[in-house]
């Protein structure tokens, strides 16, 4: 049985929802909001030998995801000493500028601190 966890963090108009599972030694990592989908997903991979973690990312045309889910993947397999799968899917109609970047830094502050829970683990 697969354990799920949760962070869940309130941005303005929207609920942002972290929830994460282990895969055998690795992540699953899912951050979504107002109408849950996926625009983009990034693998983070950590180099054992280098000590360091990097990320890729693919992102579904029209979507703008990418930063999050790049950002996100490369943070949290360095923290997990893993590879992670990082999925975003954040969409609020008539979306304002301020409430992008409100939504932005609350999705970092939520990737902060599961990387604090993953080291701890």
């Amino acid at each position: 049985m697969v354990e799920m966890h949760r962070l869940e963090r309130t941005a303005g108009r929207i609920t942002l929802l972290l929830e994460w599972e282990r895969i055998g030694e690795d992540y699953l990592i899912r951050l979504t909001g107002g109408m849950a989908h996926i625009g983009a997903t990034a693998l983070g991979i950590f180099d054992r030998e280098s000590g360091r973690a990097s990320s890729s990312v693919l992102t579904v045309p029209g979507h703008r995801e990418d930063e999050i889910a790049l950002l996100g993947a490369r943070k949290l397999s360095g923290a997990s000493r893993s590879a992670t799968v990082f999925v975003v899917g954040i969409h609020l109609d008539d979306i304002k500028v301020k409430e992008i970047k409100e939504i932005i830094t609350v999705s970092k502050e939520m990737i902060d601190e599961l990387v604090n829970i993953l080291q701890e683990e």
